[in-house]
């Protein structure tokens, strides 16, 4: 069996072990001894290797200046040892917020790092399962914000599972490293559909007014979000240097525009979502008062990000709260 297998081997068991005393986190965890794993790399094994053949060759010829040399390199392998574990020992991690997205697109989990003592740390990696992952350096006595970009594949809840801090710091001979799973989750919204024409159907208020498409009037500008058309984004405004933004419009006040469920064409659940998407964006970025009917949920006619935000929040966990 070769130094890797073993090396593999033993991390399989470690965290077997971690898994079943792993706790889930709100708030922040600081790194301890207690948390904190160690085991040789490939290349501290070879090194280990070759100051068991210098020491037995000390032996047999009875060498004093090779024994004071494999003791020195005995020593600063056990200080290369100490110095992976001080790296990363007491540092505190704590989750941020995470913005929803859109299947399709990454979800950015923010962490943020303390290192409360005088050393600075050195070449630390945090990473997922998958492999995902992200490098960064931490000053003395402050704090970094670390980013986790990870795919969202579909619709509904996304969790970052268990992750991994770990070090090779200072001469790469040991790999230290730690585990820790925050409850933190990303929304992940329904994929739009392409860019297509709202639903006609129009609900009268008292007045006698309804709201149409909500082309009439330039109501001003928004900030974009994913999932808006390229026809509207503002391009003056972009070159401008004003950052990317898009049109709105206003529509007639008075009515009311109900996205429905069984107005969306023929398909299946998770096409009938992403259309959904699609309007509930473009009746937002039209100045419309709309409403969402689901089979079993409904959302009254409002308008503003907290109806567009509610709105795809419903679609992305319709079917999936109960399961």
């Amino acid at each position: 069996m070769t130094g890797t297998s073993v090396r593999a081997a033993l991390q399989q068991r470690f965290a077997a072990w971690g898994a079943r005393r792993q706790r889930y986190h709100s708030g922040s965890v600081t790194l301890t001894q207690r948390s904190i794993y160690i085991l040789p790399t490939r290349h501290g094994l070879g090194f280990g290797l070759v100051l068991l053949v210098m020491l037995l060759g000390d032996i047999n010829y009875s060498l004093s200046l090779g024994y004071v040399l494999t003791f020195l390199l005995g020593t600063m392998a056990l200080m290369s040892m100490l110095h992976a574990f001080r790296n990363m020992a007491q540092l505190e991690v704590r989750a941020g917020h995470v913005e929803p997205v859109f299947a399709g697109d990454s979800a950015q989990f923010a962490f943020h790092f303390h290192n409360s003592g005088r050393l600075p740390r050195y070449r630390l990696t945090l990473h997922d399962a998958a492999g995902h992952h992200s490098e960064f350096d931490i000053p003395a006595q402050q704090g970094v914000p670390v980013t986790l970009a990870v795919p969202a594949v579909r619709r509904g809840r996304l969790a970052t599972g268990r992750l991994t801090l770990h070090t090779e710091f200072p001469l790469g001979l040991f790999h230290a490293w730690s585990y820790f799973e925050f409850d933190t989750q990303c929304l992940v919204y329904p994929r739009p559909a392409a860019p297509g024409t709202l639903p006609a159907g129009v609900a009268m208020s008292g007045s006698g007014a309804s709201s149409t498409a909500g082309d009439e009037d330039f109501a001003g500008l928004r900030s974009y979000v994913g999932g808006d058309t390229l026809q509207r984004i503002a391009w003056k405004a972009l070159a401008r240097e004003q950052g990317l933004q898009v049109k709105q419009f206003s529509a007639l006040q008075g009515g009311e525009l109900w996205l429905d469920w069984q107005l969306v064409p023929a398909g299946d659940a998770e096409q009938k979502l992403s259309i959904l998407a699609r309007w509930v964006l473009d009746a937002e970025a039209q100045g419309l008062h709309y409403g969402l009917h689901l089979p079993g949920q409904e959302l009254p006619p409002q308008h503003g990000a907290a109806q567009r935000d509610a709105c795809l929040r419903a679609l992305a966990l319709f079917g999936l709260e109960a399961a």
